[in-house]
């Protein structure tokens, strides 16, 4: 399966979370001592993240490492499963 999906998903879940606990997304990135373009790129999947900054995020969200990753490889696969065209869930 693609990585591509995976980071998709995985920015997808920390958009939720982020705005599950009303942070803006700018506010988020100062809280996390990361540029709010970095975030917004996360967020859409489109930088490999490492694994310091997944710490950090998921310890300012307040939710430990295995919470962030809760149901990710269900929802990559269910994008798998999504046929071209269809559209993108946010």
């Amino acid at each position: 399966m693609s990585g591509w999906k995976r980071l998709l998903k995985l920015g997808e879940r920390v958009r939720e979370l982020r705005k599950a606990r009303n942070y803006s997304q700018e506010g988020f990135a100062d809280e996390c001592g990361v540029h709010r373009t970095y975030m917004g790129a996360l967020e859409r999947g489109e930088v490999n993240v490492s694994f310091k900054t997944l710490m950090l995020v998921s310890q300012k969200l307040g939710i430990t490492l295995s919470e962030l990753f809760a149901g990710l490889e269900k929802r990559v696969e269910e994008l798998a499963r999504k046929k071209p065209g269809q559209g993108k869930s946010m």
